[in-house]
């Protein structure tokens, strides 16, 4: 018998996150074998009057796909899957896998190419702006180590937060919104971090569970050339099939001048993908009350409880900076008091201390009142 959870979850992602509608098409594309979310999600679809359409992929094989690309095969790729893309009103993206570094090996070339072609021409130019799209993670035993817990307190977890009441914590979103909106300069310190830069006339977007399950973020972007100081991050970080940590960038200008971790070649290779990689394209604040460790799967790690993540790279459309770049890299500093604190200022006013609320109006989001 199916878990009742998993059909709540389809559900959600079906009726409340891309609000399908009859006759309306969905492209529900799973990397890995999840069989009965699939289905579930099939049947809600249908349930709905939509139309959905599957493509199943898989993580290894994948891996064997880019070890040998050229630009000419990624470039028919990108073409074949934005065909399919342009006829879709609504996708999914479900990920699983049993080992997130089966890309560390893929050369950087071969990553930037991918990144270049189909993450460029479908995710960012179809997919983001063109359709009503959700991604979200599933449980597995590889999620279970990496979050130290059993395999099924981990499921227990992963329903918790990707079934929480998302439009109670849309609501609570508004005041930060609303402040966000009006702010010029932040300011952000913690240990190893003192940053500068201002956020003026750049919207400020909520995420409650309509792109991302699991959700919890208020994002923007900083005016474009405004970063100045150094940030420290204090979790780990996979990117392009690497796990990177003890990350530390020096800004100045908004341009990232000096960048070390655990691998200081393979973090500037990246940063050295095209001229935006060296610039930020998204400031964001995250706010979900159950997800309070990292678990080097940003999905989870950017909604960290009492985080904010500072991400090199493309901005969102509809937050716009002008930065443009294949790459687009979230890193979550935690800023709770057993990850050494920290606080976030809006036009030298502290809005946020140690990871918690200090504003009346904005402490509908603290975990209390969230749960």
């Amino acid at each position: 018998m199916r878990d009742p959870r998993i059909n709540q979850l389809a559900g959600n992602l079906i009726h409340y996150s891309t609000e399908m509608k009859p006759d309306e098409k969905i492209l529900i594309e799973n990397f890995g074998v999840q069989e009965e979310l699939v289905k579930a999600l099939i049947e809600k679809t249908y349930e709905a009057g939509a139309l959905p359409f599957l493509s199943l992929k898989e993580p290894s094989i994948n891996r064997t796909l880019l070890m040998g690309a050229t630009k000419e095969q990624q470039e028919m790729q990108a073409k074949f899957e934005a065909d399919v893309m342009k006829e879709m009103d609504a996708y999914i993206g479900l990920r699983s896998g049993d080992n997130i570094n089966e890309l560390s090996d893929v050369p950087s070339d071969k990553m930037s190419l991918h990144q270049q072609t189909v993450g460029t021409k479908v995710h960012r130019q179809i997919r983001v702006p063109h359709t009503k799209w959700v991604v979200l993670r599933y449980p597995n035993s590889s999620m279970a180590q990496l979050s130290q817990k059993s395999t099924e307190a981990f499921e227990d977890f992963y329903f918790n937060v990707c079934n929480l009441d998302y439009a109670k914590m849309d609501k609570a979103m508004d005041p930060l919104v609303e402040r966000m909106n009006a702010t010029d300069q932040v300011r952000i310190t913690g240990e190893g971090t003192d940053l500068t830069f201002s956020i003026k006339d750049i919207p400020a977007v909520k995420c409650a569970g309509k792109l991302n399950i699991p959700d919890g973020e208020v994002y923007t972007a900083p005016v474009k050339n405004s970063v100045n100081g150094t940030i420290t991050y204090n979790t780990a970080s996979p990117y392009q099939g690497t796990t990177f940590e003890n990350i530390r960038f020096t800004f100045e200008n908004g341009k990232i001048i000096s960048a070390v971790s655990s691998d200081n070649t393979k973090i500037n290779e990246i940063l050295d993908t095209d001229e935006g990689a060296r610039y930020i394209g998204e400031f964001a604040i995250g706010v979900n009350p159950y997800i309070l460790d990292p678990m080097q799967d940003i999905l989870f790690d950017e909604k960290i409880d009492g985080s904010f993540h500072f991400t090199p790279g493309q901005a969102y459309d509809n937050a716009d900076n002008g930065n443009t770049s294949a790459i687009h890299w979230d890193i979550v500093n935690i800023q709770r008091p057993e990850y050494g604190g920290g606080n976030i200022y809006f036009d030298g006013e502290l809005i946020r201390e140690n990871g918690r609320f200090v504003n009346d109006d904005l402490k509908g989001l603290n975990p209390d009142n969230l749960k």
